[in-house]
């Protein structure tokens, strides 16, 4: 009997460690538009609200649920808070301190980071672009995400149980 129910605890570990996995690989893409309609909404807020960067930081934010929203809440609180640093630093610290919370991959972190070295420093149309060649590039993440979502989706749902299932078997 209690053989029988490790070896169902076993199978449950693994069933439930291939799901978490399909999970993590479903929630990159809307983390990604996210992300995307995020730095939209930043540029709007820039560009036609003439909002300064934490402000403009902590309303777009606001308007996305965690983990991606608070990267740019956390980034606009440090910034009301830090004296004499410059955005691209509290920005690469923030979004480097939030990021595992997320289940985007380092490609993202790399496009934010990038973005993060000229917000505040520059005038608005350079930020803009910037911001424009952030969202072009997450588009293209986006896709390979999507991608990836539709070829291991189901794989790692089926790699969990059978995983489960061959320890189970190697035990007897």
């Amino acid at each position: 009997m209690l053989k029988l129910l490790g070896a169902a605890l076993v199978l449950l570990a693994g069933t439930l460690m291939g799901f978490h996995q399909a999970a993590q690989l479903a929630r990159r893409p809307k983390q990604i538009a996210d992300l995307i309609r995020l730095l939209q909404r930043l540029e709007t807020e820039i560009v036609y609200g003439f909002t300064p960067l934490p402000e403009a930081l902590r309303r777009t934010g606001g308007t996305c649920a965690a983990p991606v929203g608070t990267l740019f809440l956390e980034t606009s609180r440090e910034l009301e808070r830090a004296e004499g640093e410059q955005a691209a630093g509290v920005w690469e610290r923030t979004i480097t301190r939030g990021w595992r919370a997320t289940a985007m991959k380092p490609q993202e972190r790399e496009v934010l980071l990038q973005l993060g070295t000229t917000l505040g420093l520059t005038d608005r149309e350079d930020q803009v672009k910037h911001l424009r060649l952030a969202v072009s590039q997450l588009q293209a993440e986006s896709e390979t995400a999507r991608d990836e979502q539709q070829r291991y989706e189901r794989m790692w749902k089926s790699l969990g149980v059978l995983l489960g299932a061959l320890v189970v078997i190697l035990m007897y």
